[in-house]
C-alpha cells in the first residue's frame, strides 16, 4: 500500500495526515500508536456506516482496541444542537473516559460534529478524523474547526480543537455519487484560485481524471491540498489573519446554504462554488480583478458540472436583502462591517475588510436577477 504522510506542525499538538488507497483497513495500528489507545468511540452515520464501519472495527479488532459507536442520520440537518445532546448522551453513557478516542467516520458533517462533541465532552477527549468524502478529505478533516449551525447561520457553535490524526483512505471515494465528488472538487479548485495559479489551472485541466476514480490524479490533487491547508493553519490556527483565506467565496456560500435551509438541497461545495464565482465577480466589478479570470473561474466550475451562477442552484426564495443579513453574521464581520475574501487575480486571494455594501448589494442584484427569478423582499 502506497500512502502519503504530511505532518500539521503545531505546538504542543502535531498531527499526521496519512493519504492513500486502504488507510482505513490500517487505521486500528495507526490508532494503536496514539498514546496507547485501547478504546475508541466511532461516531459515523447510516450511509457510510453501511459501507466502512465494518472495515474499522475489523481492523481495530485486529489491534486490541475496544470500540463501541454511534450512529447518526445522514446530512447537515444533523449538525445540531438537538443531535449534539444525543451524542454527548450516548458518549456518557457508554462510560467514555478521558484517556479514551473519537473516531469521526464520515463526510464534513460527522468530522464537525463529533470533533465539537470530543472538544466539550469532559472537557476535551482527543479525537480522529477519518474523512470519507473528498471535501472532508481536502478540507473540513484538517485544521480542528469544529462546529454546528444554527438559525442564525453556519458553524457559528463551535470551537478550535486539532484532531490527533487524520486517515484519508482514497479508495472510499470510489463508493460516492458524482454530486459528492464534485463538492469536493469544488474546495481543491478554491485552493489553486487562492494562492497557487498553476494548481489551479492543473487541476482545471485534469477535473475528468480527479472526478472519475481513485489515480494517481485524484492523489495528488488531496495530498497539495491538504498540503497547502497543513501550511496555512501552521501560521495560523485560530484564524487570525492568513488562514481567513481558506474562505475564499465562503460569505456567499454559507448565505446559499442558511437560505437553502441546510437542507441538502445545495451541498457545501456547491455553495462554495457559486460562492467563487461570486467573490471574483466582486474583485472584477470593484476593478481589483480582471474581468477575464471571473470568467475563467465561472468556466473552470461549470465545466466540472459545478453550479456558477443563481441560475444554476435551485429555487433559494431569497433577495439581496435576506442574503446580505445573513452574511452580516459571518464570522469574519468585524464592526458591523462585511468581510470577504477577493482576489487581484487567480491565485492572489486577500482579505477586504473595506468593501461598500452598495457594491455587494448591486452584484446579488444583478446575479439573483440573471437567475431563477427568486421572491423579492
Amino acid at each position: 500500500m502506497s500512502v502519503e504522510r504530511l505532518r500539521v506542525d503545531l505546538a504542543g499538538r502535531a498531527y499526521d495526515i496519512v493519504v492513500g488507497a486502504g488507510v482505513l483497513a490500517d487505521a486500528g495500528r495507526e490508532i494503536a500508536a496514539l498514546k496507547g489507545a485501547r478504546r475508541v468511540f466511532i461516531v459515523s452515520d447510516d450511509n457510510v456506516a453501511k459501507r466502512h464501519l465494518g472495515t474499522l472495527t475489523k481492523s481495530l479488532d485486529a489491534a486490541g482496541i475496544a470500540h463501541e459507536a454511534a450512529i447518526l442520520p445522514p446530512g447537515e440537518a444533523s449538525k445540531s444542537f438537538g443531535v449534539l445532546e444525543q451524542l454527548t448522551g450516548q458518549m456518557l453513557d457508554a462510560n467514555i473516559e478521558r484517556g479514551d478516542l473519537v473516531v469521526a467516520l464520515g463526510g464534513g458533517v460527522i468530522g464537525d460534529l463529533a470533533g465539537f462533541a470530543a472538544g466539550i465532552l469532559k472537557r476535551g477527549l482527543d479525537y480522529v478524523q477519518v474523512p470519507t468524502t473528498l471535501l472532508a478529505q481536502v478540507d473540513s478533516s484538517v485544521g480542528g474547526k469544529t462546529a454546528i449551525d444554527v438559525p442564525q447561520g453556519k458553524n457559528l457553535v463551535g470551537l478550535f480543537h486539532q484532531p490527533s490524526l487524520v486517515l484519508a483512505d482514497t479508495a472510499v471515494l470510489d463508493t460516492l455519487p458524482v454530486r459528492e465528488l464534485r463538492a469536493g472538487y469544488a474546495e481543491i479548485l478554491k485552493y489553486g484560485l487562492i494562492g497557487d495559479a498553476a494548481f489551479a489551472v492543473w487541476v482545471a485541466d485534469n477535473s475528468h481524471a480527479i472526478l472519475s476514480a481513485s489515480g494517481a490524479e485524484r492523489t495528488k490533487a488531496i495530498v497539495t491540498s491538504c498540503r497547502m491547508k497543513a501550511r496555512v493553519v501552521e501560521a495560523d490556527e485560530r484564524e487570525a489573519g492568513q488562514r481567513a483565506l481558506l474562505n475564499l467565496g465562503h460569505t456567499f456560500a454559507h448565505a446559499i446554504e442558511a437560505c437553502a435551509g441546510y437542507s441538502g438541497k445545495v451541498l457545501h461545495g456547491e455553495a462554495v462554488a457559486a460562492g467563487c464565482c461570486l467573490a471574483f465577480d466582486l474583485s472584477a466589478q470593484l476593478g481589483l480583478s480582471p474581468a477575464e479570470d471571473a470568467t475563467r473561474v465561472r468556466t473552470w466550475f461549470a465545466q466540472a458540472g459545478l453550479p456558477a451562477s443563481f441560475a444554476d442552484l435551485p429555487e433559494l426564495g431569497a433577495s439581496e436583502d435576506d442574503l446580505i443579513e445573513i452574511m452580516r453574521q459571518d464570522k469574519k464581520a468585524s464592526g458591523g462591517k462585511l468581510v470577504f475574501v477577493l482576489a487581484r487575480g487567480v491565485g492572489r486571494a486577500f482579505v477586504a475588510r473595506d468593501v461598500d455594501e452598495g457594491a455587494v448589494r448591486t452584484l446579488l442584484h444583478t446575479a439573483l436577477a440573471q437567475g431563477s427569478s427568486p421572491k423579492r423582499s
